[in-house]
């Protein structure tokens, strides 16, 4: 029996119309919330290179600290090497250009993987530790998301809003399989418990995305501490106010609902 090869990625292109970005910029903020004495979020922003990232550590005794911050440094290390070598995403965009740019987030991921696993098995009193990783990197006229974990990548344009990635829990994939109802979901005791984490394991499965962006693209990067408070209503306005002031207000609106848990959001804008 012959084992297929996998499809080829889809390569997306923007649509009619739509405008090459001339600038990005971008910012972030995190806060303990309300409930929790340490904060074991991390966020990355490099208008730079383009590199975005929001980490969700966990772990006690100041475990989820450190792997959430070892992760988005080894992360920033190893793709600002690899970008030394890779071209910019220019349309018409082949498939090995997007695979090239998927493996390198890939990569840095899996790199920071075992980094931060050795690291636990080097020091007993960190076994265990883990984070979440939701990074977006924008080259040329694309971008590329990596997702591994719970917090999301979310992209905003004029009034759409697209959820650019999926949750790895244990009550999403029992939704993807048709176990269990959205308002099961909503009430279940296992919201938080998670599939895939960063540093658990020597490896882990990473979710790679390649889109089309244009000028007018927003996109938002955090961790549950914050989605878990939001209503997709919510999200829109709140971009819209642009900057500090929008970030300022996604942290403002999780700590309003309740804070249980530390809140970092990272706003992109492509002008």
């Amino acid at each position: 029996m012959s084992i297929s090869e996998p499809p080829p990625p889809t390569i997306p292109t923007r649509p009619p119309g739509a405008e090459r970005f001339a600038q990005r910029r971008a910012c972030g903020a995190s806060d303990v919330g309300r409930k929790r004495s340490e904060n074991e979020d991390a966020f990355f922003v490099d208008d730079a290179i383009g590199l975005y990232i929001v980490a969700d550590g966990m772990g006690g005794h100041a475990a989820g600290e450190v792997a959430s911050h070892e992760a988005v440094e080894s992360i920033f290390g190893m793709v600002k090497s690899g970008l030394r070598t890779m071209r910019a995403l220019e349309e018409p965009l082949s498939e090995a250009a997007a695979c090239a740019a998927s493996r390198l987030m890939e990569s840095a991921i899996q790199a920071a993987t075992y980094m931060i696993y050795s690291m636990a098995e080097l020091d007993r009193g960190k076994a265990g530790m883990g984070t979440t990783i939701s990074a977006l990197l924008l080259s040329g006229d694309y971008a590329i998301t990596a997702q591994v974990g719970d917090s999301r990548v979310y992209r905003v344009f004029e009034d759409d809003l697209e959820q650019l990635t999926e949750d790895h829990t244990l009550v999403a994939l029992q939704l993807k399989q048709g176990l269990i109802t959205e308002q099961d979901a909503r009430r279940s005791p296992h919201r938080n418990v998670i599939t895939r984490a960063v540093g658990n394991l020597d490896y882990v499965e990473v979710d790679t995305r390649v889109l089309a962006v244009s000028r007018g693209d927003r996109f938002l990067l955090c961790s549950d501490g914050l989605h878990g408070y939001l209503r997709d209503e919510d999200i829109i306005p709140i971009v819209r106010l642009g900057g500090e002031r929008a970030v300022r207000r996604f942290i403002e609106l999780a700590n309003e609902r309740g804070g249980r848990d530390n809140i970092t959001a990272v706003l992109v804008e492509l002008d």
